[in-house]
């Protein structure tokens, strides 16, 4: 760890409740961002600003045009040259902070990897754009102690959820159970505001670093809330959540650390595709699935399927039981990548 230069964050150690004695934890400290789209790229460009000493970014995804609008650790060099997003944000941060350690991970997180993924980091930000990194996460954190930094964006709206281990609701509580596929919008076919993205990521930091500094009596029982659109922001009281407590951060219930629940991707033999199964049984509502793919690509579909070209050579088939088939691609963790995109 390198000292930190006092002159370049002299305007955040005048800020008293962070102070020298803060700008030094966040100097010693090792975070994890799953996640390095939206919400991922603006918590790494706000946290390695801030002057964290150490960053492991992790994902699964090359950068696309797409992106542009809202994910800010890009631009257009790093969509023409085709470099996984964890590699092209290590480049941009690298020279934004020489004195921070940037470990770029590219990886899907899974049951399988997650405790070598996030081993060895004082605190995890959630950037994913899934309900099952999501849980993974949560369960991790909830396992080891490790506190985390929950968020979620869609549209004009946005939330945000810290976790303090033992003292404060977990996402389970929040959620008990994981929504049916297709069930919620995805930013694919919702859409998805710039500044939401920015405010939720942003939030997620300043919940990172009261954690990081010791602030841990500023972090509440609270889920925040906003709607950029609308002009709303609010907070909801989860004490009464976390007095009930859950199966995961009450009893050490891990379901999807153990693969108990899971969504499954395995490539079809003789075919370019892949078969992406639920994490959770459950049917889907076609009807209302294929209302949500067709802003974005042409659908066709009867009582037992919906497909759509969502992406060029992909084509995406939803069954009523939630199971996909990714066409297109022999890449399991691309194939996920596309289902959690659309389908959610």
């Amino acid at each position: 760890m390198q000292p930190f230069d006092p002159e370049r964050y002299s305007r955040q150690v005048r800020f008293a409740p962070l102070g020298a004695a803060g700008q030094a934890r966040l100097a010693a400290a090792r975070v994890a961002v799953v996640g390095c789209g939206a919400l991922g790229s603006v918590v790494a460009l706000t946290l390695v600003r801030a002057g964290v000493g150490f960053l492991r970014l992790i994902d699964r995804d090359l950068p696309e045009a797409s992106n542009l609008p809202r994910q800010m650790l890009f631009d257009e060099a790093d969509v023409t040259a085709g470099l996984p997003k964890t590699v092209a944000a290590r480049q941009h941060l690298e020279r934004i902070n020489s004195a921070a350690t940037i470990e770029a991970v590219v990886a899907d997180l899974t049951a399988a990897n997650c405790g070598e993924l996030l081993a060895g980091v004082d605190l995890i930000v959630d950037g994913t754009d899934n309900f099952e990194a999501r849980f993974l996460v949560n369960e991790f954190a909830c396992r080891q102690g490790v506190p985390w930094v929950h968020g979620g964006a869609i549209g004009a709206e946005g939330r945000v959820l810290a976790v303090l281990p033992g003292r404060t609701a977990c996402l389970r509580c929040l959620i008990p159970d994981p929504p049916a596929a297709g069930s919620l919008p995805t930013c694919d076919t919702a859409g998805i505001l710039g500044p939401t993205a920015l405010v939720v990521g942003a939030v997620e930091s300043a919940e990172a670093i009261k954690l990081l500094v010791g602030g841990n009596d500023r972090v509440g029982n609270r889920l925040f809330v906003c709607d950029l659109w609308e002009g709303i922001w609010r907070t909801i009281d989860l004490e009464p959540l976390s007095r009930q407590g859950c199966p995961t951060c009450r009893k050490r219930d891990f379901p999807w650390l153990e693969g108990r629940i899971a969504g499954r991707a395995a490539a079809i033999c003789g075919r370019e595709a892949v078969q992406v199964s639920p994490s959770a049984a459950g049917s889907v509502d076609l009807e209302v699935l294929a209302s949500r793919l067709g802003a974005v690509a042409a659908v066709t579909g009867n009582a037992w399927l919906v497909r759509a070209e969502v992406e060029p050579g992909i084509q995406l088939s939803v069954f009523a039981d939630g199971r996909a088939i990714v066409a297109g691609t022999r890449e399991e963790s691309r194939a996920r990548a596309i289902v959690a995109r659309y389908v959610g």
